[in-house]
């Protein structure tokens, strides 16, 4: 039976205004206008192809089954650290740090708490033979949570000290990416090393359509820690991989990662280890015990006040763009960014802006290439409006990639974790940030700050705007891409 074009035509026009109505009343809801615009503008003008992107990619929640797991876990753990903010020093507080407090307590569940050590680890292999040297202590548990988690020539003595470990008759548990971990050339030999040794892995947000395991693709979780026996935790922006990657077009374009993690022993340990009980409960069904026994302080010795502050597409809010954008309003000095991926949601932009323009000393560090050719394109559309607000941009040389995640305010708040400072850690990304009241621990961060400038090249603003159109094109290209999600 033959179809007459010009029905066909109509009923075509007709899907398209049926798909269009439905993106008004439906991708508008509880979205940013700018991402509801860009998902708008994709289906009006190839509509199929738009409505198969948005089914694939257009829902920034993970399956109501896991939002429900993280609020029941979060219900535990309010009850478990009742009266533990006590142990923070209030005293010492700048003006604003309260208020930053009580907005992560509240979307996140976690106090804030003192009597914490804090040690930065700016060296690669230097971290991880750090926490291979933990894991060598460790009597009760061991649990390892990366984005990207691979045995190689790198991490060797990682997984030396696990398999060690075990020997002892210490449980291990290992969480890594599920879809990282399939785009890594050694994911069969290191899911070989890990069932060897006796580990415990679990595959975190599985991409299994054939098993039940299904969500939008590009959720993922991004975290990085390490807990051993509630003692000693590590977090930071390092995944346990060699500084390559292992990819062939790093290794030929002699790309190296640069990397900070933190060291922490402390009462902050055990609030690192309930995020890792959340990602094993969601991923197992498995509820393991959170440690409730009594913390001892020494109150001379530690002075360091932290706070973790897990974020993602579990929790109903964006956790980490709230606190990044309250940190900056609060600022009355300085601003110090340093994000791999700079692709600032609206109001983390106006806000870094408005800062300069109130007169602060506002720094960005990153890298002068990028591993992401999208990502970085679209980061580099923003240089311009900053340049011109008195932000100074450092680009970090190549051929190392500062991939390190951290930013201060003033002289004694500072957050560092896993999180980049774009749309896709605020919204899309399972990710963990540490907020910190500490004067040294801010003062190690410029000394480490210290050591980016002097490898770096200030962009200025007479040279940014001569640069070649086709450049400018793609940059202002990338950055309409951005707000899809």
């Amino acid at each position: 039976m033959s179809i007459n074009p010009e029905a066909l035509a109509w009923l075509l026009l007709a899907g398209h205004v049926i798909l269009g109505a439905i993106a008004v009343a439906y991708i508008s809801a509880r979205r940013r206008p700018a991402t509801a615009i860009a998902w708008m503008l994709m289906i009006i003008f190839v509509p199929y192809l738009g409505i198969v992107a948005f089914m694939m990619v257009g829902f920034s929640r993970l399956p109501k089954s896991r939002r429900d797991k993280q609020k029941f876990v979060n219900e535990l753990i309010l009850e478990r650290t009742e009266g533990l903010d006590q142990l923070s020093h209030r005293e010492d507080w700048p003006q604003g740090l309260a208020g930053l407090v009580t907005l992560n307590s509240t979307l996140g569940a976690l106090p804030m708490v003192g009597g914490n050590d804090v040690e930065l680890l700016p060296d690669y292999h230097g971290s991880i033979a750090a926490m291979a040297q933990a894991i060598d202590q460790a009597e009760s548990y061991v649990h390892v949570e990366f984005y990207i988690l691979v045995f190689d020539s790198a991490t060797e003595p990682f997984f030396e000290a696990l398999e060690q470990a075990i020997g002892r008759g210490v449980t291990v548990r290992v969480l890594s990416d599920h879809l990282a971990s399939l785009m890594n050339p050694r994911r069969r030999e290191t899911l070989a090393r890990l069932s060897a040794m006796g580990a415990q892995y679990q595959a975190m947000l599985p991409l299994r359509p054939w098993k039940g395991h299904w969500q939008r693709i590009d959720l993922r979780n991004h975290r990085k820690l390490l807990v051993v026996d509630g003692i000693v935790g590590f977090a930071g922006s390092q995944n346990l991989v060699h500084q390559s990657y292992n990819k062939k077009k790093n290794i030929a374009r002699g790309l190296r990662w640069h990397e900070l993690m933190m060291r922490v022993h402390g009462p902050a340990v055990r609030e690192l280890d309930a995020v890792f009980v959340t990602d094993w409960f969601s991923e197992t069904d498995d509820l393991l015990v959170l440690d409730t026994s009594p913390v001892v302080l020494d109150p001379a010795v530690h002075r360091v006040d932290m706070q973790v502050v897990p974020s993602g597409p579990s929790f109903e809010n964006d956790n980490s763009l709230k606190l990044f954008v309250a940190m900056i309003q609060q600022a009355t000095e300085r601003v110090s960014i340093t994000s791999p991926y700079f692709v600032p949601e609206d109001s983390v932009l106006l806000a870094i802006i408005t800062a300069a323009g109130r007169g602060l000393s506002v720094e960005l560090f990153v890298s002068e290439i990028g591993d992401q050719a999208m990502v970085y394109h679209a980061q580099r559309s923003y240089y311009e409006a900053l340049l011109r607000a008195g932000v100074k941009i450092y680009l970090y040389r190549a051929p190392e990639v500062l991939h390190s995640k951290h930013f201060s305010i003033d002289s004694d708040v500072a957050v560092i974790g896993s999180s980049n400072m774009d749309v896709r850690s605020f919204s899309l990304n399972m990710e963990i940030s540490v907020l910190i009241h500490s004067e040294s621990f801010v003062q190690g961060l410029r000394v480490i700050e210290d050591g980016y400038r002097a490898n770096s090249r200030e962009l200025e603003l007479q040279d940014w705007i001569k640069r070649p159109g086709m450049e400018k094109f793609w940059d202002s290209a990338a950055r309409l891409t951005s707000n899809l999600q």
